[in-house]
C-alpha cells in the first residue's frame, strides 16, 4: 500500500537564526529565484552586522572600504541619535553592487525578517544591478571594490604626506560639486577600476614629466598672433562646452597638483558609480519589492515558510509599501517601493487578466500571460521615467488617486490641470515621468568658456528649466569651492532654456 506524501518540514519555526538555517533558506529562495522567476544575479555574498555598523553604512553612503572625512562622521551621530531616541528606524539590509554582491542583514533581525531582505537585496536588487543596462554601462561591479580599498590607502598616504587639512579643503569641494561630476551621455566605454592603480602611476609620472599645456603660451612672449593661434587651438581641444565640472577641473585646472587631481578623479569615478542609482530609485526598489514578493509566497505555498512567519513578512511587506495620502501629515512624496510594486503588479495582471482599458492602452502584453519576460525587459532597458511613461496604467493612476498641478510662478494659485480620470491619464503620466528625470531635477550647469591668456577666468553657464534660477546661498558656496579648485575667478552666467 502506497504511503502518503510526507508534507514538507518548515525550513525554520521561531524567531530565533543560526547560519545553518540562513544557508537554507538561501539555498531555497535561489531555487525559486532561478527555476520560476528566472532571475540572473551575480554571486552573493551576505554578511551579517550590528546596529552600530548599519549606522556607520549608512554614514559612508553604504559603501565598504570607504575612505575618511568629517561628513560621514556628523551623518552617523545624527543618525545614532535619532536611532537611539527612536525618532529613526533602521534598514533592514543594505545591498553593494559589486561582483560578489554584498548584502548586509542586521543581527536584530528574526529569521523572517532575514528571509524577506536576502529575497529582497540578495536576488532582488542583485538582478536589477547585474541587468540593467545603465549599470552595465555605467558601472564596474566585479571593480568597485578594489578601487575603494585603492581609494581609501591612496587618500590616507595623501593625509600622511600634504597634511589632513589640506586634503579635506580638496575633498569638501569635490563633494560640493559630486552632482556636476559626471558624464549623463556615454562617450566611450567606461576603464575597468581594477586598472586605476597602474593608471594613476602612469598618470603622475607624465605630469611630472610635463608642464599643463593650458598654460604654455603666456602674455608678453612676443609671440602674440602665435599665441592667440595656440590658443584657439587649445580652446577646440577642451571640447567646450563640458557638462562634468570635475573632469575638467581633474585635466585643465592651472593650480592643482597631481595628487590633487588624483583625489578629484576618485571623487568623481565614486559619482560615476552612483548616478544609475539616481536614475532607477523606483525600479530598483519596485523590482527588489516584487521579487521577494514573490519568492515568499511560493515558499508559503510550498509550506516551506509557516503561516506564523508568512504573516510576519507580509506586516513589514505592508509597512515598506505604505503610502500616506497627500494631506497626511506623514506624505513626503511617492513611496517609490510602493509605485514600483505597483506597477510591476500591475504588468502581471495586465499580462494574465486584462480589461478592456488594458487592451486599449497596452495591447502587446495585455493577454499574453509572459509577465516575467516582460518584467525581465523592463529591468534590463528602462530607468524610472521612461518606465513610467511605457508601463503606468489608468488603473494604478486610479488606485493611487494621482492628480497633476501647474505651477506657474505668475499665477497667485495652484491649478489642478488633471485628475485620475481619461482626460487626465496622459498629462498624469507626463507630469509624473517628468518629476523622476534626473536630469530635470538637478541643475544644468556647463564649462562654456575660460580666458586662457587673460584673468584666466573660468565661465560657466547655467541653463535654467521653466525659468527657475539657483538657490543663491548655495549657489555662492558652490562657487567658492570651484575657485579653491581652479585657483582663479569663476563667473556664471544663467540663461533661459
Amino acid at each position: 500500500m502506497a504511503q502518503p506524501a510526507r508534507k514538507p518540514a518548515p525550513l525554520f519555526d521561531g524567531a530565533d537564526w543560526t547560519f545553518d538555517t540562513l544557508r537554507q533558506v538561501h539555498d531555497a529562495i535561489e531555487a525559486v529565484a532561478r527555476e520560476d522567476l528566472g532571475l540572473d544575479f551575480y554571486t552573493n555574498q551576505i554578511e551579517i552586522i550590528s546596529s552600530e555598523q548599519m549606522l556607520d553604512a549608512y554614514s559612508s553612503i553604504g559603501m565598504p572600504l570607504m575612505y575618511r572625512h568629517w561628513s560621514f562622521g556628523k551623518h552617523f551621530v545624527r543618525n545614532e541619535q535619532y536611532y537611539r531616541k527612536g525618532a529613526m528606524g533602521l534598514a533592514y539590509e543594505v545591498v553593494i553592487n559589486s561582483d560578489p554582491c554584498i548584502s548586509y542583514c542586521m543581527e536584530e533581525n528574526s529569521m523572517a525578517m532575514q528571509t524577506l531582505v536576502i529575497a529582497h537585496a540578495a536576488f532582488g536588487h542583485n538582478h536589477f544591478f547585474k541587468n540593467n543596462h545603465l549599470f552595465r554601462q555605467w558601472t564596474d561591479a566585479a571593480g568597485i571594490l578594489d578601487y575603494l580599498e585603492y581609494a581609501r590607502s591612496y587618500i590616507a598616504r595623501c593625509e600622511e604626506k600634504h597634511g589632513v587639512g589640506a586634503v579635506e579643503e580638496i575633498l569638501d569641494a569635490g563633494h560640493a560639486l559630486m552632482a556636476n561630476g559626471v558624464f549623463r551621455y556615454r562617450r566611450r566605454p567606461p576603464p575597468s577600476l581594477r586598472q586605476e592603480r597602474e593608471r594613476q602611476r602612469e598618470r603622475q609620472a607624465h605630469e611630472e614629466r610635463t608642464v599643463n599645456y593650458l598654460w604654455s603660451t603666456l602674455p608678453g612672449s612676443g609671440h602674440t598672433s602665435k599665441a592667440n593661434a595656440e590658443m584657439l587651438d587649445r580652446k577646440r581641444e577642451l571640447h567646450l562646452p563640458e557638462e562634468n565640472l570635475l573632469y575638467f577641473l581633474e585635466h585643465y585646472s592651472p593650480v592643482l597638483l597631481p595628487w590633487q587631481r588624483e583625489v578629484l578623479r576618485i571623487i568623481r569615478n565614486i559619482a560615476q558609480y552612483f548616478y544609475p542609482q539616481k536614475q532607477t530609485k523606483l525600479m530598483n526598489e519596485g523590482c527588489a519589492c516584487f521579487v521577494h514578493f514573490h519568492i515568499v509566497n511560493a515558499l508559503h505555498e510550498k509550506r516551506l515558510l509557516t503561516d506564523g512567519a508568512m504573516l510576519e513578512i507580509l506586516h513589514n511587506h505592508t509597512n515598506v509599501l505604505f503610502q500616506p495620502d497627500f494631506d497626511d501629515p506623514r506624505f513626503s512624496g511617492i513611496n517609490p517601493y510602493a509605485l514600483g510594486f505597483a506597477m510591476m503588479q500591475d504588468i502581471k495582471r495586465i499580462c494574465e487578466d486584462p480589461t478592456a482599458e488594458d487592451r486599449a492602452w497596452f495591447p502587446d502584453i495585455a493577454g499574453s500571460r509572459d509577465w516575467r519576460n516582460v518584467l525581465a525587459e523592463a529591468w534590463a532597458n528602462y530607468r524610472d521615467e521612461s518606465f513610467i511613461q511605457q508601463f503606468l496604467s489608468p488603473a494604478v493612476i486610479r488606485h493611487f488617486r494621482m492628480f497633476a498641478l501647474s505651477d506657474n510662478a505668475d499665477d497667485p494659485f495652484y491649478l489642478v490641470s488633471g485628475i485620475h480620470d481619461e482626460r487626465g491619464f496622459h498629462l498624469i503620466r507626463d507630469t509624473l515621468a517628468q518629476n523622476y528625470d534626473v536630469a530635470s531635477l538637478e541643475p544644468h550647469i556647463q564649462v562654456s568658456d575660460v580666458d586662457l591668456l587673460g584673468d584666466r577666468r573660468l565661465k560657466l553657464q547655467h541653463i535654467k528649466r521653466n525659468g527657475v534660477s539657483l538657490d543663491e546661498k548655495q549657489k555662492g558656496a558652490t562657487l567658492e569651492h570651484l575657485e579653491i579648485l581652479w585657483g582663479y575667478d569663476v563667473a556664471l552666467e544663467e540663461v533661459a532654456d
